[in-house]
């Protein structure tokens, strides 16, 4: 990660960076000077993750951890105000949490697995952006969600979470046209098959998980699935004023996959 991107004097709210992609995002904040905002389900992880921030921030900083479940309406309130209270200002909002769901449409706890989904990956973005607007504005802040390319590829029997993240990625375009004017940047990135704990997450053990990505990879053009850092190199990119001039965009990162013959 190249470290010419200067977030000093920034607060960087990272959703869902207990792990994955959010927290190696906020690592490589914590390394561009940022203070960093973490928050997840497992205070373990937090704790660790807020230790490798403060060891490769160049002042040290500790990042605010914040645990909490973003698909309550509660925690999503208690996350902002814990950061502007600490702080007295936002920066750049990444929605990262989301939840993964393989679930047939026969399947006899439908509806409570799309509460389950749209409460994570839809609503909870929903709210924490209508909560950080008036933040954002005084800072001319911006901000990233994280979708997928499965918003883009339909893939059997995850029509969930491709509607939850087709959903967010509208909500990214018209939200960058609503908020253009306050001076608040709005992008989303699509990630293809990235290798983090997701697959066990959805069900598979680890041995599963890791050879999913080896057969993905080979058949991802690059040779490979993605990579944490690939996702947060893009994230710090789009947070940059190096990204001043782009809004509402699909920012696809995918090792070409999307336009390959993978399934």
């Amino acid at each position: 990660m190249s470290t010419s991107k200067n977030f000093s004097d920034k607060v960087v709210l990272i959703t869902g960076s207990s792990g994955g992609i959010g927290a190696v995002t906020a690592v490589e904040f914590a390394r561009c000077g940022a203070q960093v905002v973490i928050t997840g389900r497992n205070a373990d992880n937090l704790s660790e993750v807020a230790k490798q921030c403060a060891a490769v921030s160049p002042k040290g900083l500790k990042p605010l951890e914040v645990l909490a479940d973003v698909s309550k309406d509660v925690d999503c309130k208690r996350l902002i105000d814990s950061t502007i209270s600490a702080f007295k200002r936002l920066d750049i909002l990444v929605n990262n949490a989301g939840r993964g769901m393989h679930c047939p449409i026969t399947d006899t706890a439908l509806l409570d697995k799309y509460r389950e989904v749209m409460d994570t990956n839809l609503r909870s973005v929903i709210y924490l952006t209508h909560l950080s607007v008036e933040h954002l504005e005084k800072t001319k802040g911006n901000i990233i969600n994280i979708s997928s390319i499965v918003a883009l590829k339909p893939v059997s029997t995850a029509f969930l979470y491709s509607m939850s993240k087709c959903a967010l990625d509208m909500f990214t375009k018209c939200l960058a046209l609503e908020l253009g004017p306050k001076g608040i940047r709005v992008n989303v990135i699509n990630p293809g098959a990235v290798r983090t704990n997701f697959l066990q997450a959805v069900g598979l053990t680890k041995e599963q998980s890791e050879a999913a990505y080896s057969e993905r990879g080979v058949q991802y053009p690059v040779g490979r699935v993605g990579e944490s850092i690939d996702i947060a190199n893009a994230i710090l990119f789009l947070a940059s004023d190096e990204a001043s001039f782009v809004t509402g965009i699909q920012f696809v990162s995918d090792g070409g996959a999307l336009n390959a013959n993978t399934s």
